[in-house]
């Protein structure tokens, strides 16, 4: 998504993080919308100082002549321009909410969902058959061992990992599912500059690409009961050849509950 940076244009970004005091960048896409937000902060800032210069301008002039005239070009010229600024950045950032939510992800984009429910985050791996098993509301039971109501019937079922983390391999585009069981949790991954809400009766995909190994916190940004606190978990970004011998581990042993 969008074209590479230069080396000059990453030390610029980094020096804005740090200004700005935003998070460590860890996504292919994350550039993308950084370089969108300093942008928004930077001509908030720029206009702060504008409107205190125009209301100077505004109190100097109210007693000349011709001051009605002049009062309405300089109140309303400066608002026409900022209506069309605002437009720009607000089309701007469409394309990058499209791009990442309803653009398809790449054929072969690993295929991850995340299940939210009161207070966890669960994730599920589809197993070597590439396909999800069957779920059933009625089955959904965390303290028996299946919290997502994996369907024993059905034989895509029985290859699927659980786990209470998420973890990925860097350098891969991954195409996510977002559920939720109970209310409507807002699943957040502040390093990778991603945010979605997963909202019962929905599946909703977005896809991206992490790139930096490490662990990223995983949080709930939708008020979701008395335990919201609790809902938090984590992201583990491996390189490739470590994430495969994590799956290919729990896939022998049937993931971690």
């Amino acid at each position: 998504m969008g074209t590479p940076l230069n080396l000059a244009s990453i030390a610029c970004m980094r020096l804005s993080d740090r200004f700005w005091g935003l998070p460590p960048d860890a996504s292919l896409h994350g550039p993308a919308f950084d370089r969108h937000l300093l942008l928004n902060l930077w001509i908030a800032l720029g206009l702060l100082a504008l409107a205190h210069l125009l209301l100077l301008a505004g109190l100097a002039r109210r007693r000349r002549k011709g001051a009605f005239h002049s009062q309405a070009l300089l109140e309303f010229l400066p608002l026409a321009a900022l209506a069309v600024l605002f437009g720009g950045l607000a089309v701007r950032a469409e394309a990058l909410w499209r791009d990442a939510r309803y653009t398809g992800p790449d054929p072969a984009a690993m295929q991850v969902e995340v299940v939210g429910m009161q207070f966890a985050w669960y994730v599920r791996y589809p197993g070597p058959d590439a396909t999800f098993g069957r779920t059933r509301p009625e089955l959904v039971a965390p303290g028996e061992g299946n919290p997502l109501g994996l369907d024993p019937t059905d034989r895509h079922s029985s290859d699927d990992v659980i786990s209470g983390q998420l973890v990925l391999p860097a350098g891969r585009e991954v195409d996510l599912r977002l559920r939720a069981l109970d209310v409507i949790h807002g699943f957040s991954v502040p390093a990778l500059r991603l945010k979605q809400n997963a909202v019962p009766g929905q599946t909703i995909h977005v896809h991206f690409t992490p790139t930096t190994p490490g662990d990223y916190a995983i949080l709930c940004t939708q008020l979701c009961g008395a335990g919201h606190y609790r809902m938090a978990a984590t992201l583990r970004v491996l390189p490739p050849a470590d994430f495969a011998m994590w799956l290919s581990r729990h896939q022998s042993t049937g993931g971690e509950q």
